[in-house]
């Protein structure tokens, strides 16, 4: 080693001899002491000459080679032969179900480079490291790279747990036991664990599940000990935030149970990644730099000779300089142009291949296509203490392809083979199958008795069972409390006490973490808001979850609810990052699967900073089967009066509205939240339904009513009567609202009334979104039924014997309530107000006048529709506009 520094340095170095020296002792530590005491002499040093006032650059990475030296891997210890057939097969396999998915129809589509690159990698994996949920073992977590999927279903295939007919039925879904594009749990509930697509939601999500699972194991609930979390994921996708987002999180919470995987072809759908740079080198400088254990496997077995003659450094300086464009021109052309343009860089380098034929140098292999490699990796990565581990592992996108596929710009895309490239990919495969059949491009599936087939399942038998796999259900049975338990919450408010909504979920949550059964299996998760909404008190009553607990005394120490962290805290506080909140939930909302555990999370998070900031993760979400409460705090465009554009919500109703697994309330009054509540708790605990609430909640303080008798169901199915109007007026008109805006309608009911003489009911729509889904199952009932008897939706249903037009009110933007129109008794108004447009500060009282959602304005709104209905003159309508001093040139808030 001191040699090839030694010559590399000779023209620049004033002292030679003394570098020798220095040099020379290194080497003797290293050789005598270990890599450990090297290291540690020359942080001392290192800091010694800091600490003198040298500049000494700080750089994150290392040299352009394997992170493990030649002498210290570990080979891998299984039948390569065979798994070398098993790889052969399952690449042949996917490549199969995929072209033949296209040929039958072209707009299927597909991948076929992404699992090309990863073969070795995923045979490795599979064969000696990942462990199956068992007796003694919770089971490995696999985050696998989505575009992958086909090499999965070949593995499935050859084990015998997917049938050929489902692989003739990839990405064809609609009639069932097809297969998903990419890895869907809602599809297939009992093989995919995680979805990986949209990418960068697979390593942020890892990093929370690995997280979760030192949390479990903290707080007593699961033994986690041995479980580890490995997240594959593209180097392309590594440009996405969340990709890298939360690595200082991994690496502060020494999450030693997490390994990420990134498969390094370069390339991304449209070209190079870093054309013009090292994306190994750049992603090794963000994951140390972030405290990650690096390992680098780069280079393959036959580049180890190479290296060890390299006495002048001068291979590694081309590797170094070498930029990933080149790397990857190198592998779309073939042994010729690799000398020429690689080793030709400097002649002692072209004397150094010159016994080499053109096949040998194209031979040279990538350390991501050996296994040798891979499993040393892959063996460190497991061994490791302390730290998380990535691995960055240079591959070749579209291996095995050939000149139709492999590390070409298009290989991303290629989904489609001519007959040539089905037999080059044969031959180069060797796969048994004659040429007269070719065109059929037939699965190919050993006996069950042969050598190769057994050996495939006897790996998986000594790791516990078959992955990917998904438990549907937790074997655990928790009792949730009754509806009873939050009569605190039920009842209504005192005489002249006022309250919050989020007071109110607030007491409900208190009750939950008090209760036996599921108090423990409660998850507060917070986003650095819990004083926002007067969840302080949680700090001391339960802790916020550190693995170091608290090593510090907290300023507000002298204080009943000061900052208490505690290695067995309860509540998980993410700061000021919805998206880490946000995959802190999934983790907890998905692990009555991973974990056999039921946990109850309930994420709190102002309502504008989470459907449109962490959509994509509730998608996610959904995909995964997730139960929890997402509770959207100081909801409504209305209702954060202060706080200005950015802060107010009109919107994210209609964002949750969109997913089909999610139950959305806008609940005004504390008795509809806890029957909102106590029956999610039922359906996703006791029940375990695949359902997720989202709430929202607010801050403004008024009396509450308490519960009467029989309105449970109204409340859970999304709308019922809460006051009746004066049963003697003439005239008649139905107001719905829901969240705060309810409380206007019922302010518009006195005005009506005692202004103009007209009663209106007043209806209370914890969720029109419910409603509406009812209405439109009807619908569709009807349509396809249309002899049997026709189904009436439920809001007709309400409506039908009433009288009058209606209106309906809300805080947020009118396409909410207009969700229902279309199953409004067909012989009356319906009119909707809502808060269209950009928020603003102000007062509550100014900003309903603005978005023309106050009381005044549903008055005038009902007296409209019934001039509009000939009940009432229009000069009466005229007459209210000026008595409320409504501006009638005042402009359209939409435009402001």
């Amino acid at each position: 080693m001191s040699a090839q520094l030694d010559q590399v340095t000779a023209n620049t170095d004033p002292d030679s001899q003394e570098t020798k020296e220095w040099l020379d002792s290194l080497a003797a530590v290293l050789e005598q002491e270990g890599p450990d005491r090297a290291h540690y002499l020359l942080e001392r040093l290192i800091d010694l000459a800091r600490q003198s006032g040298s500049d000494i650059p700080f750089s994150a990475n290392t040299a352009y080679v394997n992170t493990i030296p030649l002498s210290q891997e570990q080979h891998c210890p299984g039948n390569l032969e065979y798994e070398e057939k098993l790889r052969s097969w399952m690449r042949w396999n996917a490549m199969a179900m995929v072209v033949k998915a296209n040929r039958f129809d072209g707009d299927l589509g597909g991948h076929l480079s992404s699992f090309a690159s990863l073969a070795n990698m995923l045979g490795i994996g599979f064969n000696h490291f990942w462990k199956a949920p068992s007796e003694n073992h919770g089971g490995d977590l696999l985050y696998i790279q989505g575009h992958s999927s086909p090499g999965v279903y070949a593995r499935a295939f050859l084990e015998g747990r997917l049938t050929e007919d489902q692989l003739l039925h990839f990405r064809r879904e609609v009639d069932g036991g097809g297969l998903s594009s990419y890895p869907h749990p809602k599809l297939m509930p009992s093989f995919w664990q995680f979805p990986t697509v949209s990418m960068g939601l697979g390593p942020l999500m890892a990093i929370y599940q690995a997280r979760f699972l030192k949390y479990l194991h903290a707080r007593s609930i699961a033994d986690t000990t041995d479980r580890k979390v490995w997240a594959f994921c593209g180097d392309g996708e590594m440009d996405e935030p969340e990709s890298l987002g939360a690595i200082g999180m991994a690496a502060r919470e020494k999450l030693d149970n997490l390994v990420i995987v990134v498969n390094c072809n370069l390339q991304r759908l449209d070209g190079p990644v870093r054309g013009n740079g090292k994306i190994i080198q750049e992603l090794e400088g963000e994951f140390r730099g972030a405290g990650w254990n690096v390992v680098k496997v780069i280079w393959g077995p036959g580049w180890d000779a190479l290296l060890a003659k390299d006495k002048e450094g001068i291979l590694r300086k081309v590797m170094m300089e070498t930029v990933d464009g080149e790397y990857q021109n190198y592998k779309a052309k073939d042994g010729a142009y690799v000398r020429k343009h690689f080793f030709g860089k400097h002649p002692k380098l072209l004397e150094m291949v010159a016994n080499m034929t053109d096949d040998d140098i194209w031979r040279l292999t990538r350390g991501g296509h050996d296994p040798h490699k891979i499993y040393a990796a892959f063996k460190v990565a497991q061994e490791h203490k302390g730290q998380p581990t990535v691995l960055l592992v240079k591959t070749i996108k579209g291996f095995g392809m050939g000149k139709h596929g492999e590390a070409r710009n298009t290989a991303h895309n290629t989904k489609k083979l001519t007959d040539e490239a089905v037999r080059e990919m044969r031959d180069r495969y060797s796969i048994p199958i004659p040429d007269d059949q070719l065109a059929d491009i037939p699965f190919y599936k050993p006996a069950d008795d042969a050598p190769e087939i057994k050996y495939l399942h006897e790996r998986r038998a000594a790791l516990g069972g078959y992955l990917p796999a998904r438990r549907q259900h937790a074997d655990e049975k928790l009792t949730v409390p009754p509806l009873s338990a939050f009569q605190n919450v039920l009842d209504a408010t005192a005489e002249g006490r006022e309250v919050s909504s989020t007071q109110a979920y607030v007491r409900i949550l208190t009750t939950l973490l008090k209760d036996q059964s599921v108090g423990p299996r409660i998850v507060p998760v917070l986003v650095d808001e819990s004083r926002t909404f007067g969840m302080e008190g949680l700090f001391r009553q339960v802790g916020i979850f550190n693995q170091q607990g608290q090593l510090y005394e907290p300023v507000d120490k002298d204080q009943v609810m000061y900052y208490r962290e505690d290695k067995a805290g309860q509540i998980l506080q993410e700061g000021i990052n919805e998206a880490g909140g946000m995959s802190s939930w999934i983790a907890a909302a998905t692990s009555y699967s991973t974990n056999n555990r039921v946990m109850i999370p309930f994420y709190t998070y102002y309502s504008m900073f989470g459907m449109q900031r962490i959509g994509d993760l509730v998608w996610a979400a959904a995909d995964m089967r997730a139960r929890g409460f997402l509770m959207g705090g100081t909801a409504g465009r209305t209702t954060l009066n202060g706080e200005g554009l950015q802060h107010e919500d009109g919107h994210s109703h209609l964002f949750a509205a969109a997913v089909p697994n999610c139950m959305p309330y806008d609940p005004t009054f504390g008795h509809e939240l806890a029957v909102i509540i106590q029956d999610g708790m039922r359906r996703m605990v006791e029940e375990q339904e695949d359902v997720f609430y989202y709430i929202t909640i607010m801050n403004e303080n008024y009396p509450h009513p308490g519960i009467k008798p029989g309105q449970e169901e109204g409340i859970l199915k999304g709308m019922y009567l809460l006051q009746e109007g004066d049963k003697k007026a003439k005239q008649r008109v139905q107001l719905i609202g829901s969240g705060t805006i309810l409380r206007e309608s019922i302010f518009a009911q006195e005005l009506l009334l005692n202004d103009w003489g007209i009663a209106a009911d007043v209806w209370s729509a914890p969720s029109l979104t419910l409603v509406a889904r009812d209405g439109q199952d009807a619908e569709r009932w009807n349509l396809v039924n249309p002899t049997a008897e026709q189904r009436v939706p439920y809001v007709t249903q309400l409506l039908k014997d009433t009288q009058g037009p209606i209106v309906a009110t809300t805080d947020y933007m009118r396409a909410f309530a207009e969700q229902i129109r279309a199953f409004i008794p067909k012989d009356r108004t319906y009119r909707v107000l809502g808060t269209d447009g950009f928020g603003r500060s102000d007062s509550r009282a100014k900003l309903r006048e603005f978005f023309e959602v106050n009381r005044y304005y549903i008055t005038v709104a009902a007296l409209k529709s019934l001039s509009e209905e000939g009940k009432i003159d229009a000069k009466v309508v005229e007459q209210a506009v000026a008595k409320y001093n409504l501006d009638p040139n005042k402009p359209n808030p939409v435009t402001q």
